[in-house]
């Protein structure tokens, strides 16, 4: 089973995610901002993926991204954006920064399992 972290200041959409998730025989982790999940990753929580909002108070989506794939441990976890913004410049700057999908909300299941599917099946390329 996958453990799926959701990053997302918005409760409500973080337990729809949460409920979406375990539909697709997945476990999850729930934060509502990035520095909580930051402190569990320095800790040494390692999940599977990682789905983070993208507009958050503090510390944004973007931020988190950025942080992850500066560090040569949490370079290769999978991370798909989730926002209610669909700017191409957003969009681009995600995936610019290592975003491996992105899915605007609302999203439904069908389209968060095939966002998820192709960003596991990227890194498994990137790994052979």
């Amino acid at each position: 089973m996958k453990l799926i972290w959701i990053v997302d200041d918005d409760e409500e959409m973080g337990r729809a995610i949460s409920l979406m998730l375990k539909l697709l025989d997945c476990e999850t982790r729930y934060f509502m901002n990035p520095r909580p999940a930051a402190q569990a990753l320095l800790a040494g929580g390692r999940p599977d993926m990682m789905v983070l909002d993208i507009n958050m108070p503090e510390v944004s989506g973007l931020d988190m991204l950025e942080f992850l794939r500066r560090r040569k441990e949490w370079k290769s976890l999978p991370v798909i954006m989730l926002s209610s913004e669909a700017a191409d410049v957003t969009v681009d700057q995600a995936m610019r920064l290592g975003a491996d999908g992105y899915v605007m909300k609302p999203v439904t299941i069908e389209e968060l399992e095939k966002v998820m599917a192709q960003a596991f099946y990227n890194h498994i390329i990137k790994r052979e």
